[in-house]
């Protein structure tokens, strides 16, 4: 046992992590390691069937089949009027995989054509199936998203969400527990994706190795309740094991209401025990990191990982200011992939695509800040621009608002929602050689097509730079407006 472990044993005091952790808690081995009740699984089109085929094959069954949902995001198409048919080599597959699975063992499923389908992390918090203070598994790498409402979430492997499935437990190691407290407030068009790409980038993507990363301070307390899922999003490529932003006001008028939420009846006692998951005040935390808010710019990726970025407003480094050979290395050979020299301005590097879409940015709220950059204004000739909403639900909210008239009459394809171009999946992908700003979360080598080049920035950024047909400064447009902001 680690003396901050003893520590916590001795006065009391306990984070979030390990409040929720405890209360899910069935039994302990003398090392430490945890065997956790999960409380909801997710599965989706492109690793599901995998887990449910074991669970077939092996004649065993799915322990509470109603704390399952299945839906289809990762291979589907996102052209309008799409049905099964898929650019994705064995799409169609895949999709029917999972509805064989499903039909099979009885499970809740949003398919393509259902109005609740979606990108599994944004639908989750959108019907109330991610709610604060739960334990909750998915087969994919970015469902630490969810630690933005105050859930334990995090990706596991088909074998383990196998495991999960069939026993409703797994095991959970000791985690070291960091807490990142932003003090002040972000400036004028300073989002959570610049903030998390900050982080990354001073930190490093290997700077939250393994680790639960505990948000707080004035910055965090202020960001509304998808903001804070942005910032979760990210702590995947902090190389953390998940986010949390402890539950608040904002947390739960958010959930308030949702489809599977607790309903009138349960509200109260259920709110007062989600405000009790609060860390407390005297809580040890393996590291601290502090930042400034207002260090905080504009922050848009030059090279193949999150932590190769920079303020918008700044230049390409020089490996030969890399500090060790290793690191200057990396950021020679990401220069060479990116096409890239030193000394490049940001905002003089032209583009080839914009895309806005993705669990990290795809949300109403995302949708409704690019659109409000992109109104009155023309994608710049040349610039393919494709905008990806991250669940049907929000697709149709923003039809309502008018706001995929907006983004068309820029100049931007409006699609169904999906993955999409987050990810090549073998199917549809940018040109080799062409220079996309997107508002995803990797940008590594191939990520979104052979040889495609990402650079990753906030939804306002692809936007003005998508109308540019450069890596562009939104801070030009003068100060945001409060109907922006919100």
């Amino acid at each position: 046992m680690s003396s901050t472990q003893e520590a916590r044993g001795r006065n009391g005091s306990r984070t979030a992590y390990e409040k929720i952790l405890d209360l899910h808690t069935v039994a302990k081995d003398a090392d430490g390691s945890a065997l956790v009740f999960i409380d909801r699984i997710m599965l989706h089109e492109r690793m599901g069937p995998l887990a449910l085929i074991g669970i077939i094959e092996s004649g065993r069954e799915i322990l509470a089949p109603d704390r399952v949902f299945c839906t289809y995001d990762h291979i589907i198409d996102t052209y309008p009027g799409r049905g099964d048919k898929t650019t994705a080599p064995n799409g169609e597959e895949f999709i029917e995989s999972l509805r064989a699975g499903v039909r099979t063992l009885g499970l809740r499923s949003f398919d393509i054509d259902d109005p609740r389908q979606g990108i599994v992390h944004v639908i989750a918090p959108e019907h109330g199936i991610a709610l604060p203070g739960i334990t909750m598994i998915c087969p994919d790498s970015h469902t630490c998203t969810l630690g933005g409402i105050g859930a334990v979430a995090w990706g596991v492997g088909s074998t383990d969400c196998e495991h999960a499935l069939a026993t409703g437990v797994l095991r959970v190691t000791p985690k070291r527990i960091m807490r990142v407290t932003v003090g002040g407030r972000l400036s004028s068009w300073v989002t959570a994706k610049d903030l998390a790409i900050h982080l990354i980038s001073k930190h490093s993507a290997s700077g939250g190795h393994g680790a639960v990363v505990e948000f707080g301070g004035e910055a965090i307390d202020a960001l509304e309740v998808e903001a804070r899922m942005t910032l979760c999003n990210m702590v995947v490529e902090f190389g953390a094991f998940t986010g949390l932003v402890p539950s608040d006001g904002k947390t739960l008028d958010y959930v308030r209401g949702r489809p599977f939420a607790p309903q009138a009846d349960m509200v109260k006692t259920v709110e007062a025990h989600w405000r009790s998951l609060a860390s407390d005040p005297g809580a040890k935390f393996d590291q601290e990191i502090e930042l400034n808010a207002a260090d905080v710019a504009p922050t848009v990726t030059w090279g193949t990982s999150p932590e190769y970025a920079v303020p918008v407003d700044q230049a390409t480094p020089d490996p030969a200011d890399a500090g060790d050979e290793a690191t200057a290395a990396g950021w020679a050979r990401s220069m060479e992939y990116m096409g890239l020299t030193p000394g490049i301005p940001l905002t003089s590097i032209p583009i080839d695509g914009a895309f806005i879409g993705s669990c990290t940015n795809a949300r109403i709220s995302d949708l409704r800040r690019a659109a409000a950059v992109l109104k009155n204004r023309t994608v710049a000739d040349g610039v393919l621009a494709i905008c990806v909403p991250g669940s049907t639900q929000v697709r149709l909210a923003a039809e309502r608002e008018g706001l995929d008239k907006i983004f068309t009459a820029a100049g931007f394809q409006w699609r169904e929602s999906g993955c999409s171009l987050c990810v090549f999946a073998g199917g549809e992908s940018f040109a080799h050689g062409d220079r996309v700003v997107s508002s995803t979360n990797r940008s590594f080598e191939g990520r979104q097509g052979p040889g495609t080049r990402t650079h990753l920035a906030s939804p306002e950024t692809v936007a003005l730079s998508a109308v540019n047909g450069r890596i562009s400064d939104v801070r030009a447009l003068g100060p945001m407006k409060p109907e922006i902001a919100t």
